[in-house]
């Protein structure tokens, strides 16, 4: 896939993972809240035809704890994503 770059909150997102072209920049648009600007990533979900948002960020943020680490991702998505789920991950342009 190509990398793309989009704008949420002023702040530049590379797409890294689009499922089965899963992103939809207007319906994350009318979703995503000021509380994502901290974050290094933002994973979507979709299932049962709605969105859910997740903040994650680099292992060296200092924000960085045992549940918002990227490096659980995929253990979150076995563990919170139904079967099947059609999920995007956007990491922050900085």
């Amino acid at each position: 896939m190509e990398s793309k770059i989009i704008e949420l909150n002023n702040q530049k997102y590379e797409i890294i993972e689009n499922d089965r072209n899963c992103f939809n920049l207007e319906e994350i648009k009318m979703k995503i809240t000021e509380y994502f600007d901290s974050f290094d990533y933002i994973f979507g979900d979709y299932a049962y035809g709605k969105l859910r948002l997740k903040g994650f960020n680099d292992s060296n943020n200092k924000n960085a704890t045992k549940i918002n680490n990227i490096n659980i991702l995929s253990d979150y998505k076995s563990n919170y994503c139904s079967y099947g789920a059609r999920t995007f991950l956007l990491k922050k342009v900085k």
